[in-house]
């Protein structure tokens, strides 16, 4: 069985580490690189570096910040946020990127998934999704740092990202997205089930016990979280340790 990996992920705008409730309420945590490199130190199995407001307003990804993480970190870095093209694609693995993460501009072109893993492997294709449950009991896929819903069925789009070649998906759910009441597992098992490449879970970890809670309940590979990694409430090695206790298979 592969060991399940804990990603503490950097949400950056205007060059610095943010962070929200919600999508909402956002405030400065610090610098990405700096961020970046205490995590690599407490034995983070990825770094995930998300630029929130480049899809949004526009603008490429940011490429420097990625270039002096790359040289100061040693474990792979997955960057996402203002990829629109090939070429973005590979600037991003150019500047020291192992994966890039598609999100808003895979649903306006999903082509742009299989283009990304025929050329570069499906290994280097991460797409993040951002979806809410709906009035219906099924979830809805939102663009643009969750400001824009698609009207595009959750089972449906992780399917069409798999049989597009993507490697991996990260599922951030905006529900519980900064509320720390835990993963959205209901939606993390549904997706998991509904695909056979591997799921990150994201968005709601608030306690040290709901990464186990994931990796029990549901059979996601990974769980990314932010602010209890940010504001020091946990260490990566912590959530291994208690993962370790309840048997489940983390690297040392």
């Amino acid at each position: 069985m592969l060991a399940k990996r804990i990603i503490p992920c950097l949400d950056v705008r205007d060059g610095k580490v943010v962070k929200g409730v919600n999508f909402q309420g956002i405030r400065e945590v610090g610098d990405p690189v700096a961020c970046a490199e205490e995590y690599n130190r407490q034995g983070a199995d990825e770094i995930v570096f998300y630029d929130i407001t480049a899809s949004h307003e526009g603008r490429g990804v940011m490429l420097d910040v990625v270039r002096e993480t790359a040289k100061r970190v040693f474990v792979p870095l997955t960057v996402g946020g203002g990829i629109k093209t090939v070429d973005d694609i590979r600037e991003t693995l150019r500047a020291g990127a192992d994966k890039v993460s598609v999100n808003s501009q895979a649903v306006q072109n999903p082509d742009l998934i299989r283009q990304g893993a025929d050329i570069f492997g499906s290994q280097c294709i991460c797409v993040g999704i951002d979806a809410k449950k709906t009035d219906s009991g099924n979830w809805t896929v939102f663009i643009n740092g969750g400001r824009i819903d698609m009207q595009l069925d959750l089972l449906d789009w992780v399917k069409q990202i798999e049989q597009l070649g993507a490697g991996e998906i990260c599922l951030n759910s905006i529900d519980t997205d900064g509320v720390k009441g835990g993963f959205d597992i209901s939606m993390l098992k549904a997706v998991v089930n509904a695909v056979n490449i591997p799921v990150i879970a994201s968005g709601g970890a608030g306690k040290l016990s709901h990464f186990a809670d994931a990796f029990q309940e549901t059979d996601c590979s990974a769980a990314l979280a932010a602010s209890l990694f940010h504001f020091k409430e946990l260490t990566v090695g912590e959530v291994k340790a208690d993962c370790q206790k309840k048997k489940i298979i983390v690297r040392s």
